[in-house]
């Protein structure tokens, strides 16, 4: 058996997450990443995204006129097992040939504390949308805001792992998904 095709659900989540950019407001590739862990017959199995997109526009001093928008390669779901990797594109998971990308659409935003925010929006994942709630936490050093989260999704909700796979005695139903966006161009906190 493969390990954990299930957990790219997320991504979705991952993805997700609201990280901060205006038009001079950049997301830094190399220190970023959307992850997601699922777990087949109890067991934590970890993965990632490897191609994915962010456009964010975000000011601290206002964060309720942010916008925050990902798009994320289905076919690019890595477990780092070629086996499981070729598998995750198919149609039981993420049917890459014919859902080739999951996004997220901010709705809101909302500041929940300190370098503490909200960010509601649509996840649309092989052509299943569910509203998301995803909360994230913003640190500053020198020219660099980290955003950082992780929520969670169902997968059964978005059609992943359909089939023989829907057995979630097998392939847990819960997905977490785990994001770090590095971002250049924020405002102070």
């Amino acid at each position: 058996m493969t390990r954990s095709l299930f957990a790219p659900a997320l991504l979705a989540s991952a993805l997700l997450a609201a990280a901060p950019a205006f038009a001079q407001q950049k997301v830094v590739p190399a220190q970023s990443e959307i992850s997601f862990t699922s777990h087949q017959m109890g067991v934590p199995v970890d993965g990632k995204f490897r191609t994915w997109d962010a456009q964010i526009a975000f000011d601290p001093k206002k964060p309720e006129a942010g916008k925050v928008s990902f798009t994320i390669d289905t076919g690019s779901a890595t477990f780092g097992v070629p086996e499981t990797d070729a598998e995750v594109p198919k149609a039981p998971w993420f049917n890459a040939a014919k859902f080739p990308k999951a996004t997220f659409q901010s709705t809101a935003i909302k500041a929940t504390g300190k370098g503490q925010y909200a960010v509601s929006g649509q996840l649309t994942v092989k052509g299943a949308s569910q509203p998301v709630v995803v909360p994230v936490t913003l640190k500053q050093a020198g020219a660099t805001t980290t955003a950082t989260g992780t929520f969670a999704i169902k997968r059964l909700d978005f059609k992943i792992g359909e089939g023989e796979w829907a057995d979630t005695s097998t392939v847990a139903n819960n997905v977490e998904v785990h994001f770090k966006l590095t971002v250049t161009g924020v405002g102070a906190l």
